[in-house]
């Protein structure tokens, strides 16, 4: 496997390095997300690590830099799994056409996991905000509130 990390952090690296090191994976650590898509073009890699601060260009821009390459053809699909600082970033990766993310702080089972997933087609999402059928029916059940307090108001 070949992993492209895009990481100015020497502690996410050593994170990362510690679960996929090994002789049947090859890591490519790019600290300049500016840089990124060349190295993609340069060498697919299987999954591309990107944390969400990396210099002047961060993962959010990064993903989207490489979803427009690939729906121009310029380059190929590479699945992505995205580092998040927060929680309140993960709309954000959902828009941006990420393929996962994890919230930090990271440990080796998360991120095995986010990996296999991601490199095997599927996807893996930490803090998935609430399903929209449920946020439905609180409004409803808001509206419901109000009406009464409109009718009070209008007496």
């Amino acid at each position: 496997m070949h992993i492209l990390i895009a990481t100015d952090a020497q502690w996410v690296l050593n994170e990362i390095q510690a679960v996929f090191g090994s002789s049947s994976t090859t890591i490519q650590v790019v600290t300049n997300g500016r840089l990124v898509s060349p190295a993609v073009a340069e060498r697919t890699p299987d999954i591309a690590i990107l944390d969400m601060q990396v210099g002047s260009m961060g993962g959010m821009a990064i993903t989207m830099d490489l979803r427009l390459d690939y729906s121009s053809g310029a380059l190929p699909n590479v699945p992505i799994l995205m580092l998040l600082d927060r929680e309140a970033d993960v709309h954000m990766a959902r828009r941006s056409g990420a393929n996962g993310w994890i919230i930090k702080p990271l440990d080796a089972l998360r991120l095995r996991k986010a990996v296999n997933a991601i490199a095997a087609g599927g996807c893996y999402a930490e803090g998935v905000p609430v399903p929209e059928a449920i946020v439905e029916e609180v409004i409803a059940s808001a509206d419901d509130v109000a009406e009464p307090a409109t009718e009070l108001l209008n007496q």
